[in-house]
């Protein structure tokens, strides 16, 4: 379901590393209220796209508005009010405890007639509590297991108290129940908080279960963009990920869920 115009969209984007250009003329829009999955081929440029949107990596040429505005000529911490980043390899500093690691979420909310307050107490609590880590405070975030340190950073990010939520690949190196359980905990900042999350993530199942919008790419490209359960077909995987297959509806949501086609077995045949 679309739930309002883009707060977040880029237009005319040419995204480079140098002289490497990953993206040339790339338009999207993130719809406001959506939980946003971008998919595609590995160096497709995903998390690209995702560091331009976030202002981390700035667009050879082209605009990524913020609210109507270029996001470039918008002051740092302005920004951090409004649009939070979980980046795709977070290292905590040594002896740096779950509590102290949230608390620098509220940064953004710090000024100079502004220092720590109840108020930030709260948000660093309610942020704890709302990622189920409340009972880790007192301990090292590098004592903790990958599951557990991800929903660390996702509580930092959420002390940011911002409507937009970015996170590069908030599953990688976790296995299948810590995938569900941090995607479960997306679902649910996304339905009972009403933020707008934007996430890229490998498994298109995955993708398709959980997201309200989805944002296909191939080779620097927009190859299609809507809900998943009106652009995810056989057709579409095939051309994004070259994976022939069969699509059918997940028997948990409904939603679509992709089946390779088997592996032809030599001296056999598989029936049609």
């Amino acid at each position: 379901m679309e739930h309002g115009q883009a707060r977040l969209s880029g237009s005319g984007l040419t995204l480079a590393y140098e002289q490497r250009t990953i993206a040339e003329d790339l338009t999207v829009a993130i719809p406001d209220r959506s939980f946003t999955v971008i998919v595609g081929p590995n160096a497709c440029g995903k998390s690209t796209l995702l560091r331009a949107l976030s202002r981390m990596l700035k667009p050879a040429a082209g605009t990524v508005l913020l609210d109507g505005q270029d996001i470039a000529g918008r002051p740092a911490k302005r920004v951090a009010r409004t649009l939070g980043l979980l980046p795709q390899s977070s290292i905590a500093p040594d002896g740096i405890t779950v509590a102290e690691l949230v608390s620098r979420g509220r940064y953004p909310h710090q000024g100079l007639l502004r220092q720590w307050s109840r108020e930030d107490e709260r948000v660093v609590d309610e942020s704890m509590a709302a990622t189920g880590v409340a009972d880790l405070a007192e301990r090292q975030v590098d004592e903790l297991s990958g599951g557990q340190r991800q929903r660390v950073w996702i509580a930092m990010a959420l002390a940011q108290q911002t409507p937009l939520l970015l996170l590069d690949e908030p599953t990688t190196y976790l296995d299948i129940a810590h995938q569900i359980e941090i995607l479960d905990l997306c679902a649910r900042l996304h339905e009972e908080q009403g933020r707008t999350l934007v996430a890229v993530l490998h498994d298109l199942n995955h993708a398709a279960r959980y997201a309200t919008h989805l944002i296909a790419m191939r080779a620097g490209r927009v190859v299609a963009s809507g809900p998943p359960g009106e652009i995810v077909t056989a057709e579409l995987v095939e051309e994004v990920f070259r994976l022939p297959c069969r699509v059918i509806d997940d028997p948990e949501t409904g939603t679509p869920l992709v089946v390779p086609a088997a592996r032809r077995r030599s001296g056999t045949s598989v029936p049609a």
